[in-house]
């Protein structure tokens, strides 16, 4: 008898380990897509600099001098030498949007994929399989077991 117990427990610990590390995935994905969301933002605020200063300097004298910051150290230019890069900054900058925005989209889907894969509901959220006027009971009867984010 102290056998099978011991493989019950064995066997519960299994489980255990399983579900922490789809905690530790689910968690791990969802640090992913907030680090994409996050850069996206912040290229997204580069991107409005730089249409700002671009209107700016359009509306300038081409002769005029400014100032750019290179590599942490500012370096005096025409208004005619900074504006072309300052647009093939911004269209680069436009392009690595949309690219991590499609990264951004494809972590969403893989993070709802990976969800619905082993059932796993946040605190405070809801189940959908199980309807309001089966309460606690109808949900400690039936149902699969899943993992329950904080």
């Amino acid at each position: 008898m102290a056998d099978s117990s011991k493989g019950r427990a064995a066997a519960a610990a299994g489980r255990g380990l399983v579900a922490e590390q789809v905690v530790a995935r689910f968690n791990q994905l969802r640090q992913e897509q907030r680090i994409l969301a996050s850069k996206v933002a912040e290229l997204e605020l580069d991107l409005n600099e730089h249409s700002l200063v671009i209107e700016t300097l359009r509306e300038a004298d081409p002769t005029r001098k400014c100032f750019r910051m290179v590599g942490g150290i500012l370096v005096q230019h025409t208004v005619k030498e900074v504006l072309p890069a300052l647009e093939s900054n911004r269209e680069q900058i436009t392009k690595v949007t949309e690219s991590l925005s499609r990264q951004l989209q494809a972590k969403g889907r893989e993070l709802s994929e990976f969800r619905e894969q082993h059932n796993i509901r946040l605190v405070g959220e809801d189940d959908p399989k199980h309807s309001s006027k089966e309460g606690a009971e109808g949900g400690a009867k039936g149902g699969s077991a899943g993992v329950l984010v904080s």
